[in-house]
């Protein structure tokens, strides 16, 4: 049933990071619970022969992936967001997500951001920056405050 009852999906990136925990956290605080949005979470694993030497075998990639999801689930309950699908992709997060963003019809994509340099991003390839320029929604990236001394 197709319409204006049909609940919007919030898309969200997450990984291992602080900055991620923060981009979700801050999306639950802001947008949920909410009777409009419906949340997917997007884990994006490496390929195994990728990270040979680097990460370990693909149990300890799966291991990973699960506790990603996991430590995300937990922070949706405890906001009481209980509308959540999850998911674990194996590729690149930049068309992981891109494809999430297709395969749900999102309304909005969310990500954190991790506050690279120019050199780092130009050299690891910055994940918002790309979804902010080839995801079709709305993309909303997320950085965590710097604390001033």
């Amino acid at each position: 049933m197709a319409g204006s009852s049909e609940k919007q999906v919030v898309v969200i990136g997450i990984d291992d990071s602080e900055q991620s925990t923060y981009a979700l956290k801050w999306t639950l605080d802001h947008f949920f619970p909410s009777p409009i949005f419906k949340l997917v979470l997007v884990h994006s694993r490496p390929t195994a022969t990728s990270t040979v030497g680097l990460a370990g075998p693909d149990s300890d990639l799966r291991k990973i992936a699960a506790r990603v999801v996991d430590s995300a689930r937990q922070l949706c309950i405890d906001k009481s967001v209980d509308d959540v699908t999850a998911e674990v992709v194996e590729g690149d997060p930049r068309n992981v997500l891109c494809d999430a963003v297709e395969k749900y019809h999102a309304a909005v994509l969310v990500v954190g951001s991790h506050g690279y340099g120019a050199i780092k991003r130009a050299v690891l390839g910055s994940v918002s920056d790309y979804c902010a320029h080839h995801a079709h929604c709305t993309v909303m990236i997320v950085k965590k405050p710097k604390i001033k001394h």
